[in-house]
């Protein structure tokens, strides 16, 4: 099967791309999208997502915790020192990482990179097909402990053309309930709750479950080609525990509504439901594509932000609703001047258990 990409295309003014979040959080736009495709979007605030709910309702989480992942640092041992820029985006094993590298024209196979004294890196390869470098973290200081020292929150680079990275970035690029360290992109659908939405929800007996998926920068990467081959992205660790995978499987037996907050959510229930919807505990890595076709059977509903166009985000929010319904959906989205992308607003999409989505 093939995909024209052009069919997932659309005009994003650079004006409704949010370049800061909403204050308070919960204070961001929510469209709800009902499944039956000839209501229309209800415009409505994140804030009144437990009114929007039915108790014994199930929201699973993604508890990714965002990691500074940029590192400024200088290569050492070869000619004048050369300022260079990584950005850790996939862990290889506990001190070698996949990096992004801006000067990477000046970085060979065997340099060194000093961050700090005593945090140092090695550079073991260097792939021109992926525009990265790995290396691995030499000396005795802790990775995690360096990291949170010297390194940046990873913010998407459209931000950081238009604006500086600030200590409020620090607290607004990470979830409320962030506990797993991993991730280099923000799990951004999880960004609208607060502790006091949160506690509205389980006052009204709506479950809240919990499971990892370290977010990689690919997440958020345009796709290359034009069109779309290949059912596999980059690969991301996940992990669904065992007493996730019961209370799921328990929900779903009574008949509760089941809500994935994100894509990265839904993407990881989806690579460990088998086709009756059972969900097993999972540990490893998902490299699965979400896309027209696909048959979901883990969720009723997804909680996400709007996506861009040309994005694997936005092909799968097309497969979860269709591309005919999301179309609708964005265009009411643009003409109402909702936000786009991480620091954006939210879309609630109940999925259509009647037809299949066109």
């Amino acid at each position: 099967m093939t995909i024209d990409l052009n069919l997932f295309d659309f005009d994003l003014p650079d004006s409704a791309i949010a370049l800061s979040p909403a204050r308070p959080r919960d204070s961001a736009r929510l469209l709800v999208v009902p499944a039956n495709a000839d209501l229309p979007p209800v415009d409505r605030q994140f804030s009144s997502l437990p009114d929007l709910l039915r108790p014994g309702d199930l929201l699973v989480v993604n508890k990714s915790r965002v990691i500074p992942a940029v590192l400024q640092g200088k290569r050492i041992g070869r000619g004048d020192a050369v300022s260079v820029s990584l950005t850790l985006h996939e862990q290889i094993e506990d001190r070698r990482w996949w990096a992004f590298c801006k000067g990477s024209k000046k970085i060979k196979q065997g340099d060194r990179i000093a961050f700090a004294p005593g945090f140092e890196a090695l550079v073991f390869d260097k792939r021109k097909d992926h525009g990265d470098i790995g290396i691995v973290f030499t000396g005795d200081r802790s990775v995690d402990e360096a990291l949170e020292q010297l390194g940046s929150p990873p913010l998407p680079p459209y931000i950081l053309k238009q604006r500086p990275l600030t200590d409020q970035d620090r607290c607004d690029y990470q979830t409320v309930y962030a506990d797993d360290h991993g991730s280099v992109a923000a799990p951004t659908a999880g960004l609208h709750f607060t502790r006091p939405l949160l506690n509205r929800l389980k006052e009204k007996n709506i479950s809240i479950l919990e499971l990892t998926l370290h977010v990689g920068a690919g997440t958020f990467l345009p796709i290359r080609t034009d069109i779309i081959r290949k059912n596999r992205l980059h690969a991301e660790y996940g992990e669904i525990p065992e007493q996730t995978a019961h209370d799921f499987n328990i929900a779903r037996h009574e008949g509760r509504r089941i809500i994935a907050v994100g894509t990265t959510s839904l993407r990881l229930l989806e690579s460990a439901c088998d086709k009756k919807g059972f969900l097993r505990p999972f540990s490893g890595q998902t490299s699965i594509f979400i896309r027209p076709g696909h048959r979901f059977t883990s969720v009723n509903g997804l909680i996400t932000n709007f996506h861009l166009p040309r994005s694997s985000l936005f092909i799968l929010v097309c497969a979860f609703s269709g591309r005919l319904r999301i179309q609708q959906v964005y265009s009411h989205a643009l003409e109402h001047g909702y936000r786009f992308y991480s620091y954006g607003d939210s879309s609630l999409l109940w999925k259509n258990e009647g037809k299949k989505a066109s």
